[in-house]
């Protein structure tokens, strides 16, 4: 326990990689919110509006074949500073979107830099952390989401007031170019590792080893996008205003649970708090069917950063202690080619329910309350997985952390 409590988290080379994820999440969530609510400006459905928002999955699925070989090829701040310029370009045309096809537009380009985004700060990350501490330090460094997750939202939709969609985009971008700008206070790392030849391989696309944590994830980030694409939609329709609290109360309870959860996953092992997350996560959607006041809005935000908000991490440091330090880029991109499927198939499913039920007579707030019941199926789905193919081969890498740091 001493050795472990002996391990620095906060390096240098962390905090820096650290704030960089602060800024860009901010960035993110400032405008998370408002891209439904922007889309339905634009006339936009139900349906339409969840193929919107997970348009840039499509992007970002697409380009997963080109983010493994390129951690092995160059070097990540490169990679990280090649994304954000990708980034600005996207939050310049959300600016100028003038209708659906215009907002779609932009969200595929956005999903080409997302495409790369996420593995590649991950791996940096992990690269900066002790590997008797990873669980924790991976929590610590997700806390970057939800320091943003607690003031982005709001602060998107207040400055929608003061100075429209377009400035809040392009404000969102600006921070995204302070981002950039960062990417050179992060210490030179070493070129990668020479690759013999020039072949693709789809291994160094994903790994195998984290293809079960990626199905895992697929079915509760598929859940979680049902929040982000409709939570301010069902909001507003029962007539709860300041919902961008919702991802407050969140926030803030990921900022208590995550170190504590990190922590005991490192010395009791992942499952420990993967399976009740689940069940809390379950819960949370009951909650949100039933919501009519802010009181039970903030209610599920606090069991959602229970249940989701504890298991992403832990669910990431099982992909990233699945394989060797080398492969851990393509241990990520596996991650989050099961979290880019289920922002591209979920949505779309949760919008179609609403669509349907209206269709069928429902009202606004019957769709949307029944759609997130629905939404318990996927966490189940998830929590199955898990239980008939997880635990076991979970077991073996969180009992012996070294296995895979001697490469």
């Amino acid at each position: 326990m001493s050795a472990v409590n002996n391990q620095r988290i906060w390096s240098t080379g962390f905090t820096i990689i650290f704030v960089i994820n602060v800024i860009i999440n901010f960035a993110q969530y400032m405008m998370i919110t408002l891209v439904p609510k922007f889309a339905e400006s634009l006339g936009a459905s139900a349906v339409v509006i969840g193929v919107v928002t997970g348009t840039f999955a499509i992007t970002a699925l697409a380009v997963r074949p080109l983010v493994g070989p390129a951690t092995l090829r160059l070097r990540s701040q490169w990679l990280l500073a090649g994304t954000l310029l990708i980034l600005m370009a996207a939050f310049i045309l959300y600016s100028s979107a003038n209708s659906v096809t215009g907002l779609f537009v932009a969200r595929l380009l956005h999903g080409t830099g997302m495409g790369f985004l996420a593995p590649v700060t991950l791996s940096l990350a992990s690269q900066a952390l002790p590997a008797e501490r990873m669980a924790q330090g991976i929590g610590v460094f997700s806390l970057g989401q939800a320091v943003a997750t607690a003031v982005g939202p709001s602060t998107g939709l207040w400055l929608l007031d003061v100075i429209g969609y377009r400035g809040t985009f392009l404000a969102s971008g600006g921070l995204i170019a302070i981002a950039f700008l960062m990417t050179w206070a992060l210490s030179p790392a070493p070129p990668p590792a020479r690759t013999d030849g020039t072949s693709f391989s789809w291994r160094s696309v994903i790994a195998p080893e984290a293809v079960v944590p990626a199905i895992v994830i697929f079915f509760l980030a598929g859940a979680y996008s049902g929040i982000n694409a409709f939570i301010v939609l069902l909001g507003e329709s029962v007539g709860v205003a300041d919902i961008g609290t919702f991802f407050t109360a969140y926030a803030l309870t990921i900022v208590i649970s995550r170190p504590l959860a990190g922590r005991i996953s490192d010395r009791h092992g992942l499952a420990v708090v993967i399976v009740p997350g689940m069940a809390v996560f379950g819960l949370a959607f009951v909650v949100v069917s039933q919501a009519h006041s802010l009181a039970m809005f903030l209610v599920a935000g606090v069991l959602s950063a229970l249940g989701y908000g504890i298991c992403q991490p832990a669910v990431q440091t099982w992909c990233l202690i699945s394989v060797e330090p080398a492969r851990r880029g393509i241990a990520s991109n596996t991650n989050y080619i099961g979290v880019d499927l289920a922002y591209l198939v979920m949505p779309v499913v949760a919008g179609s329910i609403v669509s349907q039920l209206r269709d069928a007579g429902a009202s606004a707030v019957s769709s949307y309350q029944i759609m997130y019941l629905s939404l318990i199926v996927p966490v189940a789905i998830g929590m199955v997985v898990f239980l008939a193919y997880g635990r076991r081969s979970l077991s073996h890498q969180t009992n012996n952390p070294n296995d895979r740091s001697s490469s």
